[in-house]
């Protein structure tokens, strides 16, 4: 049986000599012990990392059990398997199947892989990289940046994202609202004509109004008030000013702001008695459409607007593969139900491209009836369409499904994560003391005097079986504090 040597002075492990030739720098195994299980490796795979929990022989002492041989660890069991294969194959970690992402990332924390390891698997499981967020130099504008771009800073700054987003709201309500019949200015040139009655065969026209009687535009006054304001104050406190133009976001927010004055000027020229040609109106009511585009302002405070958007990015390739198919089976179908009802006198497909909007209304199962085949070819024609716009359409939907499935989880996996705190490893104290140590030798030299009573001089011996690989026997099951190993 191999002896156990005492400790040296700096050393932390035992040796064990074997065949005449030291273990320590060749095969000396090590008992990790993690909430019940035990794993056994040789210490050269664990050297491999000398930066880690294990890998380093002084941040992994404090959880050695003497009385064991092993090393404790109160931790997630299945977590360890992916660990410990992170030193034996060099590098590779791989995420149990069976294991949450965030309980997995907090055991790669407190195994001390490090940041390399911890940047490798984020990419690996899809994480998208969080930019650091820079600061401007100042305290001052330090100060307004944080209150106006990020609402989760301070109490101030969350009502400065509520009332903002009311703003929002209210200005989308009037934008509405304004093209009703009943608060409709037909004197407003930017929207459209329409002819419609009350009860009358006169047509109902509202009262010419100037703009500051009407509470439309007072309104949409003072949201645009707010707009600016807004996008001055974060402009003037920026870090950076190019990387504020290049945001997407602040873009939005500028061309919300760009139709009110573009509108207010028009409005001026035509009281000064400048014409509008028919193009100048058209652009008038494009510009005027945009506004609408104010709603996107809102996934600035909406944590499902951007896990929509963090979808539909990684997403791009799916949605191309399906306006890529939408795209051959409208060219298939348009061409074949035309040639089908050809001969048809009342045909409604004159041309293959009057035919395109059938082809998508009927691949997309909307399915208008404003065309319709009449012959059998035709219906033929259209049944196959129908059924080829269905598989279609649900070959990659399960992949964009299955993307923004991962971005709420791990979105809502991020929020909980620090509403627990994992219970701490306790360090293991040092060996026993000198007088434990007194009687552990007397019981021991009672049982050898037992021993040599009923066998002899024949040496004490004790069978391996009783003891984990690689353990040592440190005394008999009636000594004190005799600590109960169970095989796992």
């Amino acid at each position: 049986m191999e002896k156990l040597l005492p400790l040296t002075t700096g050393e932390s492990e035992p040796i064990v000599h074997c065949g005449g030739h030291s273990h320590k720098d060749c095969c000396e195994r090590v008992v990790i012990n993690v909430s019940g299980l035990r794993f056994e490796t040789q210490a050269k795979t664990l050297k491999q990392f000398p930066d880690t929990l294990l890998g380093d022989p002084l941040r992994r002492l404090q959880y050695y059990d003497p009385l064991r041989n092993e090393y404790f660890f109160d931790r997630n069991r299945p977590s360890f398997d992916s660990i410990l294969y992170y030193y034996q194959s060099g590098g590779r970690l791989r995420r149990p199947i069976n294991v949450p992402l965030d309980v997995f990332l907090e055991e790669l924390k407190f195994y001390q892989l490090g940041e390399e390891a911890l940047s490798k698997f984020r990419d690996d499981e899809g994480f998208i990289k969080e930019e650091e967020q820079p600061m401007p130099d100042r305290e001052f504008l330090k100060q307004v940046w944080l209150l106006f771009e990020h609402p989760e800073s301070s109490q101030a700054a969350r009502i400065i994202a509520i009332i903002s987003v009311m703003v929002i709201l209210i200005s989308i309500v009037i934008f509405c609202l304004e093209t009703l019949p009943e608060f409709r200015d037909e004197t407003d040139m930017s929207l459209p004509l329409v002819h419609h009655h009350l009860n009358s065969s006169v047509p109902h026209i509202m009262p010419p109004k100037s703009h500051s009687e009407d509470p439309f535009f007072i309104v949409e006054t003072i949201c645009i008030c707010w707009f600016s304001f807004e996008l001055l104050v974060r402009f003037l406190a920026c870090p950076s000013k190019p990387a504020f133009f290049k945001d997407i976001m602040n873009m939005i927010d500028f061309i919300a702001i760009i139709p009110y004055f573009v509108a207010l000027g028009t409005e001026f020229a035509r009281q000064r008695g400048v014409s509008q040609p028919a193009m100048s109106l058209a652009i008038l009511r494009v510009i005027r459409l945009v506004r609408v585009f104010r709603i996107f302002k809102l996934s600035r405070h909406s944590k499902g607007l951007q896990i929509l958007g963090q979808t539909l990015k990684a997403s791009m390739r799916e949605l191309g593969l399906l306006i890529f198919f939408l795209f051959i089976g409208v060219i298939l179908f348009s061409s074949a139900v035309y040639f089908a009802e050809a001969d048809h006198e009342q045909s409604n497909f004159s041309s293959i491209p009057a035919a395109f909007w059938w082809a998508v209304v009927t691949m997309t199962t909307v399915g208008y009836g404003d065309m319709y085949p009449e012959t059998i070819g035709g219906k033929i024609v259209g049944s196959l369409c129908a059924i080829a716009g269905v598989l279609t359409i649900s070959l990659p939907v399960p992949v964009i499904v299955s993307n923004f499935s991962y971005f709420y989880h791990r979105e809502t996996d991020c929020e909980d994560q620090g509403q627990y705190t994992h219970i701490t490893t306790c360090p293991y104290t040092p060996p026993p003391s000198p007088e434990l140590a007194a009687i552990q030798r007397k019981v021991h030299i009672h049982e050898k005097a037992l021993h040599r009573e009923k066998h002899g001089d024949k040496e004490l011996t004790v069978p391996n079986s009783e003891f984990l690989d690689g353990m040592v026997p440190i005394g008999n099951s009636e000594a004190p504090n005799k600590r109960l190993v169970t095989q796992v």
